[in-house]
């Protein structure tokens, strides 16, 4: 179905291609995940399937790409459009409709597609993908993962025989990735749909590839094979495979259920110990406090009186279901939403009431969109002007830029960042200014396993300066890692607050992986698991 020969694509301007001599051939009705650390060329192979590389992205490419027969040299992405569907990292660049509804019925409409299918194929994908309720929404008022959901949908309308998706799940929800990856999977199944995905989040998807494509960026060929054999040579792989490797287990499990089957005598070793408990919070002064919290999107009430303490030193992770309320409470933190009744109360300020220049030096926002907080032509000048605007000595942005994200150009444009490390960029500019509480919205979207591991370390350094820290996340192993506390909100209310392993490991939806194959004894990551028997992590 899809072929790579002797395949190159050189960026201009770049030191080494993005795809050095691939070779690689996808049967019909597979799924197959690519992996590898970010800047690897995933998102580039991606685009050269679709066609985008090079008819859009620029560069070079060398060698054959075909598709269903189709040389994609000679055929641009709109004569691919009936064949191969595609769905990038960020949903708002794809829409080009106002309404749920109408977004699944563009595809179809552009190719012409009698009105009685066009009907039939919106109402299956309404269901397939739990949009129902939504059909009628503005695409603008939908929460981050409701924006994917709908992307991915007005993909299936037009019943491609090839997907190819960058990032599916990274803003869905635990259940809502589920639902997503239960419909390719149907797809793959049913009706011998070729899936190609790339993802960070190898924890949800590795244990349902048929193959793995492993990309090192370093102009080496693919490692391509069974996941369980690529897994195990994976410099980027899901806390399930890390503990395999650390208990030498083989062959490796891929899922929760293959884990737990072999873990009986390491919970047997584990018998009698437990984690070591998270360092206190030492400073413990109230940065942020919310009280009866009410807040409205039109005449939708999305928070309904919220009461919530932010403290010094103290990392909080924020999580539930897309739509509970998450992003609309960081935004009220900062002033970008007004409080219909309630308080909050950040640095004596009420942020929707002060200037934003005073919020700033309170409270800082790192948003799902990067763009909101990028608008230079490079990343030097992004850095330049993060020192001026707050007021930081130079070289501040740019040292904590390397520090997560090195080697990234000065000279580089934000826009050809990815996803991820556009988010990277615009999390350095926030810092910059070192607010008092520090608001992530999703801030692994996009990020490897490495580039999360930085980030971790970076933020512990943070609350151990006296930051507070707050995370609404999707991400269950980033808050098992790093959260002292974990807030659940559900419909715009606190269901579950707590510390973080008394949440997460009540909660099958939460809970990290290593609490799911160790439970019920309260084991969160690999890393503590490893110190406890002296094992390499």
């Amino acid at each position: 179905m899809i072929t790579f020969e002797d395949v190159t694509v050189t960026y201009a301007d770049a030191e080494r291609p993005a795809l050095a001599g691939v070779d690689l051939h996808i049967p019909e009705g597979e799924l197959v995940l690519l992996v590898g650390p970010s800047g690897s060329g995933k998102s580039t192979l991606l685009g050269a399937v679709n066609g985008l590389v090079p008819h859009f992205t620029g560069g070079e490419l060398r060698g054959r790409v075909t598709v269903a027969g189709r040389d994609t040299r000679t055929h641009r992405p709109r004569d691919l459009a009936d064949v191969v569907g595609s769905v990038g990292q960020d949903p708002l660049a794809h829409f080009v409709t106002d309404t749920v509804e109408d977004e699944l019925a563009y595809g179809m409409e552009s190719l012409g597609l009698p009105g009685d299918v066009m009907r039939r194929r919106v109402e299956e994908t309404l269901d397939l993908l739990g949009l129902a309720d939504l059909r009628d929404r503005p695409l603008s008022t939908l929460s981050g993962g409701q924006q994917q959901r709908v992307a991915i949908g007005s993909v299936l309308t037009v019943h491609p025989r090839v997907l190819v998706l960058d990032e599916p799940t990274s803003a869905l929800d635990p259940g809502a990735a589920e639902e997503v990856l239960a419909v390719l999977q149907r797809l793959v199944h049913d009706l011998g749909t070729t899936v190609l995905l790339a993802e960070h989040r190898l924890e949800r998807v590795v244990q349902y590839a048929d193959q793995v494509v492993l990309l090192d960026g370093g102009g080496a060929p693919p490692v391509v094979g069974a996941p369980a054999e690529v897994m195990a040579v994976s410099p980027v792989h899901p806390p399930v495979v890390s503990l395999g490797r650390a208990a030498g287990w083989s062959p490796l499990p891929l899922s929760i259920r293959d884990a737990r089957r072999r873990a009986a005598p390491l919970r047997e070793r584990l018998d009698g110990r437990t984690p070591p408990a998270p360092a206190p919070v030492t400073d413990g002064r109230t940065l942020a406090r919310v009280s009866g919290l009410q807040v409205r999107r039109g005449p939708v009430p999305v928070l309904r009186g919220l009461d919530l303490d932010l403290r010094a030193g103290q990392v909080t992770a924020l999580m539930g279901r897309n739509g509970a309320g998450k992003s609309t409470l960081l935004g009220t933190l900062v002033g970008l939403h007004a409080p219909a009744a309630g308080r909050i109360d950040v640095g004596g300020l009420e942020p929707a009431k002060a200037r934003p220049a005073q919020v700033l030096r309170h409270v800082g926002l790192v948003p799902q969109e990067p763009r909101d907080l990028l608008y230079c032509d490079t990343v030097a000048a992004e850095c330049a002007a993060a020192d001026r605007d707050s007021g930081a000595a130079s070289g501040s942005c740019r040292a904590l830029v390397s520090r997560l994200l090195p080697g990234v150009p000065d000279g580089l444009h934000p826009r050809d960042l990815s996803e991820g490390q556009r988010l990277t960029l615009a999390l350095a500019v926030v810092l910059t200014a070192r607010p008092g509480l520090v608001l992530l919205d999703e801030p692994t979207r996009g990020l490897d396993y490495a580039a999360k591991a930085r980030l971790v370390e970076l933020l512990r350094e943070l609350a151990a300066a006296g930051h507070g820290i707050l995370l609404a996340t999707h991400d269950v192993e980033l808050a098992a890692e790093l959260a002292h506390r974990t807030v659940i909100l559900a419909e715009g209310e606190v269901v579950a607050d707590g510390p973080t392993a008394e949440v997460v490991v009540s909660s099958p939806a939460f809970a990290p992986q290593v609490a799911k194959v160790l439970a019920p004894a309260p084991w969160l990551t690999v890393r503590q698991v490893a110190d406890a028997l002296g094992l390499p992590a």
